[in-house]
């Protein structure tokens, strides 16, 4: 379990991408993800083809509850300024505080 800044718990479940030892088949060739828990044993043959399979340690991402979700709101109660392009080099501000409009020409 994690807790977060307000003091709620989430439980840690993390995504583990493994890739094949050889060539691999059509699900496995150019790797997988798999939602584990950190209790899990580790995956060691593809389910399609039985071929070896081995972890690869990778970035950690975080999702917790709804804070993944990139809405207008959001972006602007937590501090964050959001633009959408609105033309060639155009981008007009939807969220937050700065310039109403950022000019890449």
């Amino acid at each position: 379990m994690i807790r977060t800044h307000s003091g709620r718990m989430l439980s840690a479940m993390p995504i583990y991408h493994y890739t094949p030892s050889t060539t691999g088949c059509a699900i496995c060739g150019d790797g997988f993800d798999v939602l584990q828990r950190l209790a899990d044993p580790l995956i060691e043959h593809c389910e399609a083809c039985g071929g070896e399979v081995r972890r690869v340690i990778s970035a950690a991402q975080v999702v917790s509850g709804q804070a993944h979700r990139l809405s207008e709101s959001h972006a602007a109660k937590n501090g964050f300024t959001q633009y959408r392009r609105a033309g060639k080099g155009l981008y007009e501000k939807t969220a937050g505080k700065g310039p109403k409009i950022i000019s890449g020409q």
